[in-house]
């Protein structure tokens, strides 16, 4: 139940007192505030209990009270604590008969009782019905997971969801038609509601609208992605919903949106389960995720596994990949996650298992291979970033090594880079990206400028300078200049970039953006 006034009444320790608004205790606590302004109504959100102990109020003078109260309750202020022996011995008349004449309820603070206290009593309790609520929708996209798993259609989940929601529930198909309700009774109050089914399908999924009349308020929910719909949930209940209610229906879009996709395949079914807990793994719910992925993939997520990520100009080079990983798996009895994403293929394989052995054995091979004749390089290829070993916890930053890896696989040409090998590399073969060249060509533009005009070679003396360490003799002597000449030069570079060479940073961005310029362009992916 959420806080309210009554609660922090019913507090031992606050020794809060009622004089005014008894009838009202009820009202739902948001937050506790203390404030002395003659007006805080500006900086008020509504669902507050205000306190004050009058320092700025004129509590005694009855018509400023009834403005004062006025306001607050006007403004959704849910309660008012008055510290008596503060400012005041004692609660003054005009602000009891203020408050009893708004409805506002009023509660006198004893001397022995802090602001502080009621702050952190308030704090307290919202926080552990938070909890509660967290742990409550936790609870119910578990039973709901288990019903959306057993495979007897969407009946048995949405029974459980309008039990849970204390209202009900219906499916419907994407022609608007109503597919299943819960109870049965409220199959005739979903199909009062096509024409907003239909409304709701012009949009792009997610998306959601509120609609009802006197008997209750009915959301509407899309199933799908993009504009792919594929129907609607509708939940109907008697008041707004909460947080455990609000987990309960998303839980119930996600495992509808997999249920009524199940006709296409049962393959297709996984993979949007696989979908769904990927997403949870991405946003830093492995709890969730597990809850979600059940016996399919529960035993994936319990040892370390790969992420990657395969793409490809025909969109039938990743899938092939995805064919060979998952008959490797099923001769060893591993769990595969493979989600198609448009072109791109996104699998988690157990790291070290057969799965991963299949990926790189599909990827040298096909290095290996020569093209058919008279087809382009590029056709039927397929390139692969993976990720170093990983667990649920970190998906978000595997997802992100296999991006990198992938990357870098594109610019050198390459079938399959593990993002191990991004660390044991050489950096020189990133510095043919077009960012980095972009970056260079600017940093060095104005020195080859100046050495178009032939006055003088600083390009080529600020390569040798550093290349020899700043050691002015070497660097002379490789140029075939005195080192009187190159100190002018390179007192030149300083004042045509106004940098330092003394700085390293200086010298080590020119030193690379001289690499980026030499460095040829990679390959095309």
């Amino acid at each position: 139940m959420p806080l309210t006034l009554a609660s922090l009444v019913q507090h031992s320790a606050l020794k809060l007192t009622v004089r005014a608004g008894a009838d009202r205790l009820d009202a739902p606590v948001r937050w506790a505030h203390a404030s002395e302004l003659t007006d805080p109504v500006p900086y008020m959100e509504g669902g507050e209990f205000l306190l004050v102990t009058a320092t700025n109020l004129d509590a005694e003078n009855p018509e400023a009270m009834r403005r004062y109260v006025r306001r607050l309750s006007g403004a959704g202020v849910v309660g008012l604590g008055f510290a008596v022996g503060v400012n005041y011995d004692e609660l003054p008349q005009a602000l009891i008969d203020a408050a009893e004449e708004a409805g506002l309820p009023l509660l006198e603070v004893p001397r022995r009782t802090p602001f502080i206290a009621i702050a952190k009593a308030v704090s307290s309790a919202i926080a552990e019905e938070q909890y509660r609520a967290v742990t409550a929708g936790f609870e119910v996209q578990r039973e709901l997971t288990r019903a959306a798993l057993a495979g007897d259609g969407p009946g048995e989940l949405l029974t459980r969801l309008a039990a849970h929601l204390d209202g009900w529930a219906a499916l419907y198909d994407a022609a608007g038609q109503v597919v299943a309700a819960a109870p049965e009774w409220a199959a005739r109050r979903a199909a009062r509601l096509t024409p907003d089914v239909e409304r709701l399908r012009d949009r792009p999924a997610p998306a959601s609208i509120v609609v009802g009349d006197t008997d209750d308020r009915v959301e509407l929910q899309s199933l799908g992605t993009g504009r792919l719909g594929r129907g609607a949930l509708a939940v109907g209940t008697g008041a707004a919903l909460g947080t455990a209610d609000r987990y309960a229906v998303h839980s119930a879009v996600a495992l509808l949106t997999l249920i009524t996709a199940r006709s296409r395949s049962l393959q297709g079914a996984e993979q949007r389960l696989g979908a769904a807990v990927l997403r949870m793994l991405l946003a830093g719910q492995p709890d969730h995720a597990r809850a979600v992925a059940g016996d399919l993939y529960g035993g994936l997520l319990d040892a370390p596994f790969r992420l990657l990520i395969a793409e490809g100009t025909d969109p039938a080079a990743p899938a092939s990949l995805g064919e060979a990983m998952e008959a490797a798996a099923l001769r060893t009895g591993e769990t595969l996650l493979t989600v198609p994403e448009g072109d791109r293929l996104v699998v988690l394989a157990a790291d070290g298992g057969a799965a991963v052995a299949a990926c790189t054995a599909y990827a040298e091979a096909q290095e290996a291979r020569v093209p058919a004749e008279g087809a382009k390089p590029e056709e039927d290829q397929v390139t692969v970033g993976l990720s170093a070993p990983a667990g649920p916890i970190a998906v978000s930053a595997a997802y992100k090594q296999a991006e990198q890896a992938l990357s870098v696989a594109r610019r050198r040409g390459r079938a399959l880079v593990e993002h191990e090998e991004l660390a044991a590399g050489s950096v020189l073969p990133l510095l043919a990206d077009d960012a980095v060249r972009a970056f260079a060509d600017g940093m060095l533009r104005a020195l080859h400028e100046h050495d178009a005009k032939g006055r003088g070679d600083l390009v080529a003396s600020l390569r040798a300078w550093l290349a020899h360490h700043g050691q002015w003799d070497a660097a002379a002597a490789d140029l075939g200049v005195h080192r009187h000449t190159l100190r002018y030069r390179m007192r030149r570079v300083e004042e045509i970039l106004g940098r330092s060479l003394d700085d390293p940073d200086v010298r080590m961005e020119l030193w690379l953006a001289l690499k980026a310029t030499s460095t040829p362009s990679a390959p095309e992916a």
